[in-house]
């Protein structure tokens, strides 16, 4: 055994026979020049397992040091971005080498998991300023008001199946049969732009665009499918409709075009289509 062991050994030693002499903490890390805290570790090892001695380990020891992982912690929590790729190479400069597989599950292990990030739009200080007027502005808006606005939206429907990432769980040399695989179109089976109306009572009218979206084919589709659906909803006269910012939604004939209908519509802050309950309804959808 090296001398140092020896000593380190010697040193645990002693500090027991100092407890069982009825000594504190304070007492013994004074008189042996030792931290409280190492002194309390000691003890408090030799309680449980009734030695000091160093215990045999289970398996291999980490190459992942406690600073090493700290390091890797800081680094994901500063840019949450940053691949276990470039985490390796960040660890490797310090002289830890291990492969980026044991870095993920040593972070997952500390709470972080590599997930797809979530979009949202993009916020301008004007846009978030406008979001916070509107939230302070319909705080205290009563219930009946909610119930009695008629949200609206279009969205398009990829005809063929959404266009996301799929999983299948499958065993090796089974991508191919039929049950793994997802069938394709070609183009992709193109899409429909859908329009589409609910209020708390329920959904709306739909109307499927053909062509290409303007103004007067805008204010066509709210002729023919807003007040039928404030009808079959039975929202009182006192009615609110949603549209977002859109152009065709707030140029200059469109307005008037409202004006004139005396369709009274909810201001909405720009870049808000998180705010549209709607798009849980697309969700379902699609």
């Amino acid at each position: 055994m090296p001398r140092s062991k020896e000593i380190q050994n010697q040193m645990r030693k002693r500090i027991i026979e100092l407890y069982q002499f009825g000594k504190g903490y304070k007492a013994i890390s004074k008189a042996l020049g030792l931290q409280r805290t190492t002194v309390r570790a000691i003890i408090h090892k030799w309680r449980k397992h009734g030695t000091v001695e160093n215990l045999p380990r289970s398996g291999r020891p980490t190459k992942i040091t406690p600073r090493a992982q700290r390091q890797l912690i800081q680094e994901v929590t500063k840019d949450p971005t940053t691949t276990s790729k470039e985490l390796q190479a960040s660890l490797a400069s310090v002289k830890v080498s291990v492969h980026d597989s044991t870095i993920r599950k040593r972070l997952g292990k500390n709470g972080l998991h590599g997930r797809v990030p979530r979009r949202k739009p993009l916020l301008s200080k004007k846009n978030i300023k406008a979001r916070l007027s509107f939230a302070r502005k319909h705080l205290d808006d009563p219930q009946d008001f909610w119930d009695n606005t008629l949200w609206t939206d279009e969205t398009k429907v990829e005809l063929f199946g959404r266009c996301v990432s799929h999983y299948v769980w499958r065993k090796s040399n089974t991508a191919f049969q039929k049950k793994n695989i997802i069938p394709t179109v070609k183009y992709g089976g193109g899409s429909v732009m859908v329009w589409g109306c609910f209020a708390a009572s329920g959904p709306g009218r739909h109307a499927v665009i053909s062509g290409t979206m303007n103004s007067a084919v805008y204010q066509n589709i709210l002729k023919e499918n807003v007040r039928p659906s404030v009808c079959d909803l039975k929202l009182k006269r006192t009615w609110v409709l949603q549209q977002d910012n859109d152009p065709k939604h707030t140029s200059k004939s469109t307005s008037e075009w409202l004006k004139k209908n005396k369709m009274k519509t909810l201001e909405w802050p720009s870049q808000s289509p998180d705010l549209n309950p709607i798009e849980m309804v697309w969700h379902d959808l699609k």
